[in-house]
């Protein structure tokens, strides 16, 4: 199985460098191939268009190639654990939010009243200034 994913991986790596150059080699459609390699005399190599079909069926196919390469390899790679797999996750600690606010519990109210004092039920007292 190793043998067929890094078979893959050089194809990959092959389509990523011929992708590279054949869309650094492409140029404007003022400009042609030709006009690169020496100017206006070499036309005939690939005629008057017939660079820019060889380039751009060349990028189409290799885009393609790349993509198949690429899904095929998430599939295929090998299932050994990686380092990560080997590390422990670090244990659960309480956010500092949560341990800043103590836990406050209510108590049971009883079922009868509590006495209020008649000093509680009094209305408070007025400020001296009058305010």
């Amino acid at each position: 199985m190793s043998f067929v994913y890094y078979g893959i991986v050089v194809v990959h790596i092959l389509a990523c460098l011929f992708l590279i150059g054949v869309v650094l080699l492409q140029q404007g459609k003022s400009q042609d191939l030709a006009s690169a390699f020496g100017g206006g005399g070499t036309q005939t190599a690939f005629g008057p268009r017939g660079s820019a079909n060889v380039l751009s069926r060349a990028t189409t196919i290799l885009a393609g190639v790349f993509m198949v390469t690429s899904l095929t390899l998430t599939m295929v790679r090998p299932r050994a654990g990686t380092i990560l797999d080997a590390v422990a996750a670090p244990a659960a600690s309480p956010s500092p939010a949560r341990s800043a606010a103590p836990a406050t519990t209510l108590p049971a109210q009883s079922a009868a009243p509590a006495p209020t004092s008649p000093a509680s039920a009094a209305p408070a007292p007025a400020s001296p200034s009058g305010r």
